[in-house]
């Protein structure tokens, strides 16, 4: 069963995945991802800084779903210590994973 993150900004729902993602939307996204955890927050922030202008709306659904985790899960996913679960796992999952690990 593929889990559906809760999207605070629920312009992102039923739009199209390739659509660039507008700067309020860009703005909520940096909010919901703060972390508890300086390392997160340390590839988040160079995730953002790379890619920001250039964010679309499947991504930043990628990005809501990753957030939901918690602060460790989250890091073992960015240090590769695990993998993915099958029920997040999806192409706008894996797209943002890979962007954040780079």
């Amino acid at each position: 069963m593929l889990v559906t993150p809760l999207l605070e900004d629920a312009s992102l729902t039923g739009a199209d995945r390739l659509a660039p993602l507008s700067e309020r939307s860009l703005s909520k996204l940096r909010w919901r991802s703060r972390r508890g955890l300086l390392e997160n927050d340390l590839f988040i922030e160079r995730f953002f800084n790379r890619h920001s202008s250039r964010l679309t709306v499947g991504q930043a659904r990628g990005m809501y779903v990753l957030m939901d985790l918690s602060d460790n899960d989250l890091m073992d996913l960015l240090l590769r210590r695990k993998a993915l679960q099958p029920e997040i796992s999806t192409d706008e999952v894996c797209e943002v994973l890979d962007m954040l690990r780079a």
